[in-house]
């Protein structure tokens, strides 16, 4: 399909309201996305925005736009409430240096997105590699009036800036006032700030900062908010298409961002804010303190109390799928279950439906309502990338495919032309636009090989007339939600 096929609609953060997608340049997009602070493992919830971002992604791809997708790397910058920057704290946790913290967690960063099957970004830049363009930020910044210097620091004068241009507040929907107990930096250097709600935007190190760079205002580093702002202006310009990230960033972060672009250039960075939802456990925010955690690798090989199993990242990734990006996700050990058998059913009916074959060239009822569940599939990804009423267009394509393998309904009465159209559909969607894989394929050597074997050895005592040994295989197969098929042409295998 074209782009002039599709008619994107996107959930505007900034606006409130869904709108159509009209980007800068007809056929390119410009996204940025803001990425991991790499002082730490990743979180689960960050792996779900991540893989919110893939899918909208590989959507765009797929239209036919040509994408700049940038995901930074925050090394620096980003502190703690005691004033502490987070690399700065890895690093003693862990005994290293803090550039050998930001590789160690930003390669294991890339590890977890491997295994997620999340595509690469186009550009993922550094902070620390940018902090030439974030310090000719901050002069711009200064000359253009919305920051003073205080001590070698430099701050970011949010009353003036809400006066003269009423911009303050618009993306968080919050007013000065409300935002002064929220700023992340308001437990440090209160005293040299014009008002509370200022943030910095260069900071003075103290002796003892291990992070720190030469400027003209002082030995120092920049805030946290500012490497964005320069990121994105370096390699996307004044103004691209989507920013996004999670909604925990709406305020400060990306509120201090869009104040920053437009005190600096005079324009919004972005067209279209996104924003993911939470990622909950067991109905709760995840929360080290409260034990109510849990990390991917132990969610993928089972070793935490809140699950009963290990489960694979394609049954995670399609379980986060089942939720659309705005809305909150809880993850529960029930609800895994049942991914992994919406799963496996998905990957089957795939696989049986690429075999399907019809002699049937005339147009058929049938072909109509094929027809249009695709159609509609896609109508559902263009209403911001709504997935989970997309996946419950493929299933209902699912029943379909079942029954005409299993004489339900009559192979031919589907045409050629059709039965291609939706081989191509189906599976592009599945694997192309949600990303995901088959794990049976990916293991289909060892897995197929010792269930051929099973099943010879069933059907030996089959022929022996070994009853009770032939209704073990199948029993216990039955319990692991594997079923054997006894046809004219020997048996097969599926899952349940």
């Amino acid at each position: 399909m074209s782009i002039k096929e599709h008619q994107l609609h996107i959930y505007n953060s900034l606006t409130r309201q869904k709108e159509k997608f009209v980007p800068q340049v007809d056929g390119y997009v410009g996204m940025y996305v803001c990425g991991p602070t790499v002082y730490n493992n990743v979180h689960l919830g960050n792996c779900r925005t991540f893989i919110s971002f893939d899918v909208i992604y590989r959507y765009l791809l797929y239209l036919g736009y040509k994408v700049r997708y940038l995901r930074n790397i925050t090394d620096v910058g980003h502190l703690l409430d005691d004033g502490e920057d987070r690399m700065s704290k890895g690093a003693r946790l862990d005994n290293l240096e803090p550039m050998e913290v930001a590789q160690k967690y930003t390669l294991g960063f890339h590890d977890i997105m491997r295994v997620f099957n999340t595509l690469p970004p186009s550009i993922e830049p550094r902070a620390t590699g940018h902090i030439l363009e974030q310090i000719e930020m901050v002069q711009q910044i200064l000359d253009n009036g919305y920051a003073y210097v205080k001590n070698g620091s430099v701050y970011f004068d949010t009353l003036k800036f809400a006066e003269q241009t009423g911009e303050y507040g618009k993306l968080s929907g919050r007013v000065i006032d409300d935002l002064i107990a929220e700023s992340r930096d308001n437990l440090k250097n209160q005293d040299e700030k014009n008002h509370p709600s200022d943030f910095a935007i260069w900071m003075k190190a103290s002796d003892e900062h291990i992070m720190k760079w030469n400027s003209p205002w002082s030995l120092g580093f920049p805030g946290w908010h500012l490497e964005c702002s320069a990121m994105s202006t370096k390699y996307l310009g004044q103004h691209f298409d989507i920013h996004g990230g999670g909604n925990d960033l709406k305020f400060p972060h990306h509120e201090n961002e869009i104040a920053q672009n437009l005190g600096a250039c005079h324009t919004h960075p972005a067209t279209y804010w996104l924003h993911t939802n939470m990622l909950l456990m067991n109905g709760k925010k995840m929360s080290k303190s409260d034990g109510n955690t849990i990390s991917p690798d132990e969610l993928f090989s089972g070793e935490s109390i809140h699950v009963s199993k290990g489960y694979s990242p394609m049954i995670v990734r399609f379980f986060m799928l089942q939720s659309h990006y705005r809305s909150t996700n809880d993850l529960t050990d029930e609800a895994l279950l049942a991914a992994e058998k919406g799963f496996k059913r998905l990957m089957e009916a795939n696989k049986t439906l690429q075999q399907l074959a019809t002699n049937n060239n005339a147009t058929s009822p049938l072909d109509d309502k094929v027809n249009e569940i695709i159609n509609a599939a896609f109508e559902d990804m263009d209403d911001d990338f709504n997935t989970p009423r997309a996946l419950a267009k493929l299933f209902e394509l699912v029943t379909i495919i079942n029954s005409l393998k299993e004489g339900q309904l009559n192979i031919n009465d589907i045409s050629v032309s059709v039965l291609e159209k939706l081989k191509s559909a189906f599976s592009t969607i599945i694997f192309d636009i949600f990303g995901l894989k088959d794990d049976a394929e990916s293991s289909a050597g060892p897995v197929d090989g010792l269930m051929n074997l099973i099943i010879e050895l069933r059907q030996i005592a089959r022929t022996n007339k070994d009853w009770p040994t032939s209704d073990k295989i199948r029993d216990t197969l039955s319990e692991l939600n594997i079923q054997i098929k006894d046809g004219k042409e020997g048996s097969s295998w599926s899952y349940k």
